[in-house]
C-alpha cells in the first residue's frame, strides 16, 4: 500500500494516534497546537511509521462536531506536522469538507470510520487528491446475528464506490471496525477472524487499542492491547492503529522473532 511518499508492504506497522479533541476515551491521547509537535516527535522517535490525526472523538455516546469544528481543531496541527516531520499523516474524519481541507494542507490518507458512506463527495475528494483511504466497517444500527455478511458487504460496496470515483487501488486499506455497531462478543468475533477479510483483497487495518471489548478502565488495556497486535501480526494485518507505540512497536518485533525464531 502507498501512503504519501511511502510504500508498505510486507510486515505489520503502527499507526499512532494523535487526538485534537478534549473527549477521547483514553485522555493521555488528547492534544492541542502546543504539544502536538512533541507528540509526534515521541511517535516517530518510537517506531510509528504512520500518524493519523482526528478532531472528532468516535468514543461511544460522543455528541457530533461540526465539519468547521473539526477544520479549526485540525488545520494548524496538521499544518505544523507536515512541515516538520516526513512521515505519512493520515486524518481522521468522515465530511468531505474536512477532508478537502485537511489533502489541501498536505495530509496523504484519510481515515473514514463510515467507509465513504457518510458524504457521497468523500470518495470525489479523495481521488482528486490522489491520496490513500482507509474504509471501515460501520452500521446506523447495531448488527445482529451473523456479521460476517454485513461486514464484508459494506466493505466490498465500499471498495466499489472507492475505485470507481477513481481511487487508486494500491492506496486502499480497510478495516472491520471493532468497536462500531458491535457487541462485546461481535467484536471478539471479528477480531479472531479478522483474517477472513483478507479475500477482499486489500490490505488490513485493525484498530483495537484500548478499547471497552478488552473491560476493565481504559488504563487498565494495555496487555490486551499488545495481545491483539501480536495477533495482528499473525493475521497479516498490515496497520494497527495504537495509542501506544514503543509498546506495540516492541510487541510486533517478539511476535516477528518468535514466528522467524
Amino acid at each position: 500500500m502507498i501512503i504519501g511518499n511511502k510504500s508498505f508492504d510486507n510486515g505489520t506497522y503502527v499507526m499512532a494516534i494523535i487526538n485534537l479533541t478534549p473527549d477521547s476515551f483514553w485522555k493521555e491521547s488528547r492534544k492541542t497546537c502546543d504539544n502536538v509537535l512533541f507528540a509526534v516527535e515521541r511517535a516517530v522517535k518510537e517506531g510509528a511509521a504512520v500518524i493519523d490525526i482526528g478532531a472528532q472523538s468516535s468514543r461511544p455516546n460522543y455528541v457530533e462536531v461540526s465539519a468547521e469544528e473539526e477544520i479549526s481543531r485540525f488545520a494548524k496541527p496538521l499544518e505544523l506536522v507536515k512541515r516538520n516531520f516526513d512521515i505519512p499523516l493520515s486524518v481522521d474524519t468522515y465530511f468531505s469538507k474536512s477532508a478537502r481541507v485537511a489533502l489541501e494542507i498536505g495530509a496523504d490518507m484519510i481515515n473514514d470510520i463510515w467507509g465513504l458512506t457518510n458524504d457521497g463527495d468523500m470518495a470525489g475528494v479523495i481521488a482528486e487528491y490522489n491520496a490513500a483511504v482507509c474504509i471501515m466497517h460501520n452500521a446506523k444500527a447495531a448488527l445482529s446475528g451473523d456479521i460476517w455478511g454485513p461486514v464484508l458487504n459494506f466493505l466490498e460496496n465500499s471498495i466499489k464506490t472507492a475505485t470507481q470515483k477513481g481511487i487508486d487501488k494500491n492506496k486502499i486499506c480497510i478495516d472491520g471496525g471493532i468497536g462500531f455497531a458491535k457487541s462485546k462478543e461481535q467484536n471478539w468475533e471479528l477480531l479472531n477472524g479478522y483474517e477472513r477479510l483478507l479475500p477482499l483483497g486489500y490490505p488490513l487495518l485493525l484498530g483495537t487499542s484500548r478499547k471497552s471489548m478488552f473491560g476493565g478502565l481504559p488504563e487498565e488495556r494495555l496487555p490486551q492491547t499488545l495481545e491483539s497486535t501480536r495477533l495482528a501480526v499473525r493475521k497479516n494485518v498490515l496497520f494497527v492503529r495504537v495509542h501506544d507505540v514503543k509498546e506495540n512497536v516492541a510487541a510486533i518485533k517478539e511476535e516477528y522473532d518468535k514466528i522467524n525464531g
